[in-house]
C-alpha cells in the first residue's frame, strides 16, 4: 500500500495522554505513549480491561482527540485538523473492522462492503472488487443481506468494507470478539493474508492471545503506558506476557 513514510512509517504518535474528566474525577486513560507503526505489518494491542488500548486506537484513527501529544498519519499531522477535515482524512486512509460487525440491515453484502466508495462518490476497480470478494469467500454471497448471513460471514463483509478504499491502515477493534472458537480462527486467517497478500497495514486491538500470535508485533498496554513490545510471538508466549502484567 501507498503512504509509507521513508521510514516505513504510515501512523506515528508522540507523547500521548487523554485525560477523561477534570479535577478529582479526572482519569488518565493513557500516559505519554509514543509509537510508530510500520507500514505493510499487522500490529497487536493487547492490555487488561483499562489499560488504555481501546482508546490508544480511537487517538490514532482520529475518533478521539488526545489531551496533549501529536498523531500523523501517513505523514499529515492530524491534531489541528477541524472535523471536516478529519473525516475527510479518515475517508482516505483509514479502515474500520468492529467487533458487531455495523453493518446496514437494509443493503446487500455487496452494497455494504461498496459503502466507503459510494459515500466518497466513487466508482470502485471492478478487477480489485472481485479479487476482493473472493479472498474473503464473498463472491456466492454478494447478494445477501446480513440477516442472511453467519456471523462470521458478517464479519468478512466488515473485513471488505475495511479493504476496499486501499486504505493507509485498518484498525481492527476486538474483530474476532463476537465469534466462536472456530469462526474466529477463519477470521484471523484473512486478516493476516490481507497483510501478507495485500501489504495492509492493519492495527488490531484484541485480548484473545491467539488473535495476537498472528501480529508482527504485539504492544502490552498497562495503567495507560506500553508495557511490553513483543515481535511475532506465539499464544503461549502472548499468555505469559500477559500473566506477567497481571501479577
Amino acid at each position: 500500500m501507498s503512504n509509507v513514510e521513508p521510514n516505513g512509517t504510515v501512523v506515528s504518535a508522540r507523547d500521548l495522554t487523554r485525560i477523561y474528566g477534570e479535577g478529582d474525577t479526572a482519569v488518565q486513560a493513557l500516559h505519554d505513549v509514543s509509537l510508530d507503526v510500520t507500514g505493510g505489518k499487522l500490529t497487536a494491542v493487547m492490555g487488561p480491561s483499562g489499560s488504555g488500548k481501546s482508546t490508544l486506537m480511537h487517538l490514532l484513527a482520529g475518533l478521539d482527540r488526545p489531551t496533549s501529544g501529536a498523531i500523523s498519519i501517513a505523514g499529515q499531522p492530524i491534531a489541528d485538523l477541524n472535523d471536516t477535515q478529519l473525516t475527510k482524512l479518515r475517508r482516505e486512509h483509514i479502515g474500520f473492522v468492529f467487533q458487531f460487525f455495523n453493518l446496514l440491515p437494509m443493503l446487500t453484502a455487496e452494497e455494504n462492503v461498496l459503502l466507503p466508495l459510494t459515500i466518497a462518490g466513487e466508482k470502485p476497480d471492478e478487477q480489485w472488487f472481485a479479487a476482493l470478494l473472493e479472498k474473503t469467500g464473498l463472491t456466492d454471497r454478494r447478494k445477501h443481506r446480513p440477516s442472511e448471513l453467519s456471523g462470521g460471514q458478517q464479519q468478512r463483509v466488515a473485513i471488505a468494507r475495511a479493504l476496499v478504499s486501499k486504505p493507509t491502515v485498518v484498525f481492527a477493534d476486538e474483530p474476532t470478539g463476537n465469534l466462536d472458537s472456530r469462526t474466529s480462527g477463519e477470521i484471523l486467517e484473512l486478516m493476516r493474508d490481507s497483510v501478507d497478500s495485500f501489504g495492509q497495514t492493519t492495527v488490531m486491538v484484541t485480548h484473545d492471545a491467539r488473535a495476537a500470535a498472528i501480529a508482527d508485533r504485539i504492544l502490552f498496554l498497562d495503567d495507560g503506558e506500553i508495557v511490553r513490545d513483543l515481535p511475532r510471538s506465539d499464544a503461549k508466549t502472548v499468555i505469559a506476557a500477559m500473566e506477567e502484567i497481571g501479577t
